[in-house]
């Protein structure tokens, strides 16, 4: 891995973390209002979790774009700036759009896409696939949650 790649990464994922801890508003009114299920990990777990998460895909997407070959590098790094678009994008549905259910079908869509880029990854250089896997279980986790949260506050 290139230190000039990495950077280039680190960068796109530190803005992609900017923005959505610009959107996060967990202390907000409506989002203390919603009904939650038991099992949702304390607010204070989440940068605990999404900090090691953003660095592992920085590498990963570093060693994957200077593993791949001339003709995947470029669909990768487009691949790579719309996962991180979406990533962002799932934080201003739900938090400052209010809209837990459009957060879910966005969220959907991330986890194709996030299946898509460890797929990329991982036959370009193996142990970039191994550092995406983390974030792919988290979101499916995410998933999860979102859909908990859309369940438990459909009547309201």
């Amino acid at each position: 891995m290139r230190p000039p790649t990495l950077v280039t990464t680190a960068a796109a994922v530190a803005a992609t973390a900017a923005v959505g801890a610009a959107a996060t508003d967990a202390s907000s009114r409506w989002y203390r209002r919603l009904r939650k299920p038991r099992w949702q990990p304390p607010p204070a777990a989440f940068p605990l979790v999404w900090t090691p998460l953003y660095a592992l895909v920085a590498v990963a997407g570093a060693r994957t774009l200077d593993a791949a070959g001339r003709a995947e590098r470029a669909p990768f790094a487009r691949a790579y700036a719309l996962n991180l678009a979406l990533n962002a994008g799932w934080t201003a549905l739900f938090f400052r759009a209010r809209r837990p259910a459009a957060a879910l079908a966005e969220i959907a869509v991330l986890n194709a896409s996030n299946l898509a880029l460890l797929r990329r990854a991982g036959r370009a250089d193996r142990l970039a696939g191994v550092a995406l896997a983390p974030y792919v279980a988290w979101t499916l986790f995410a998933t999860a949650l979102n859909a908990a949260i859309v369940r438990l506050n459909s009547g309201r």
